[in-house]
């Protein structure tokens, strides 16, 4: 089992780096826009922001290829913007209405799309885990060599439907990429309160599973985890595990005042490890993009959400015989 804990940095063009500071920026723009709505009233139930976790799914969407698929829990906004979802069908079915990506039924927790292979948010913890390697299983069983990102956070780790898989993923030779988005919180306890070993990947070694830990505030090493990991896959090799040790600036969810942690840890991390201020700065310092460069993006990446969050509030609710499609009865 490889045992490796990488903090290198990948080699990319400054146009890479830019498209990664961009996408990072949206998920950052929007997920503040959706806190915004939610504040309003224009957001019902649960919302789970992804404010701060931002290099983890994009340094992991630019290891993927077309057609690989990805399937998350309920933290899930940030994927789907990553994977090219439309902005404003993610807003709009926020506020649970008809041009939303399920129309305005899903809410956060459940929205999907066949066409960019997300295979939706999960609201049961860990749910996802198993349901991930049940489509890596019909892209072993086509032999099309796709590869399944299937992520899940500490908190889920613990539970058993997770060894369950990684058994019968590395029994079956799955190609599947599990990645343990390790937070540090869970829902609100640390994970030196809640788990015994605190190296979440080397669990795999039961299994026989390859995996490693990951800096998940650098997009450039996630990245290269990845490339890493999907090659395993690739090849025929099985799974692999990654655990992206990443932060959480936010609660749990909105209605988490976060009293677990100091306001002191929070703004240390944003201070020194921002994963969107350490791309700004190595454009910057390796004058890859000038100041006025990143001034226009974060200009348009604003003009996106603010148009998101308006077609959010003027699309019309869903009609009442809506109810009756797409269910099973």
């Amino acid at each position: 089992m490889a045992a490796r804990k990488s903090t290198a940095k990948s080699n990319v063009s400054a146009d890479e780096l830019k498209h990664y500071y961009r996408e990072m920026l949206l998920i950052r723009r929007f997920e503040e826009k959706a806190g915004q709505l939610y504040g309003m009233g224009l957001i019902g139930g649960f919302c789970h922001l992804y404010i701060g976790q931002e290099a983890v799914v994009v340094g992991l969407e630019a290891a993927a290829e077309e057609g690989d698929k990805r399937i998350t829990s309920y933290r899930d906004h940030g994927h789907m913007l990553a994977c090219g979802m439309d902005p404003g069908g993610v807003m709009a079915e926020l506020t649970g209405r008809e041009g939303g990506l399920s129309k305005g039924k899903g809410g956060s927790m459940h929205m999907f799309s066949k066409e960019k292979h997300f295979y939706g948010g999960h609201g049961i913890v860990g749910a996802q885990v198993p349901l991930g390697a049940g489509l890596a299983f019909s892209d072993k069983y086509k032999e099309n060599g796709r590869v399944t990102f299937t992520y899940f956070g500490d908190g889920a780790a613990n539970q058993g439907q997770v060894y369950e898989t990684y058994n019968m993923a590395q029994l079956w030779e799955l190609p599947v990429v599990f990645v343990i988005e390790n937070n540090q919180y869970a829902m609100g306890t640390s994970v030196q309160r809640s788990t015994k070993s605190p190296s979440l990947w080397e669990r795999g070694a039961a299994y026989g599973i390859a995996g490693e830990a990951v800096d998940g505030m650098n997009v450039l090493t996630v990245k290269e985890a990845g490339e890493r990991a999907v090659a395993h896959c690739r090849a025929g090799k099985g799974p692999y595990i990654l655990e992206v040790n990443t932060y959480r600036y936010r609660g749990h969810s909105m209605s988490d005042p976060a009293k677990y942690r100091t306001r002191e840890e929070v703004q240390k991390m944003r201070d020194e490890r921002d994963p969107i201020e350490q791309v700004r700065d190595m454009l910057l310092t390796g004058k890859h993009a000038t100041e006025d460069e990143l001034k226009a993006i974060d200009k348009d990446i604003k003009n996106i959400v603010n148009q998101a969050a308006d077609f959010s509030k003027e699309s019309p609710e869903p009609a009442l015989e809506e109810l009756w499609t797409d269910i099973y009865a």
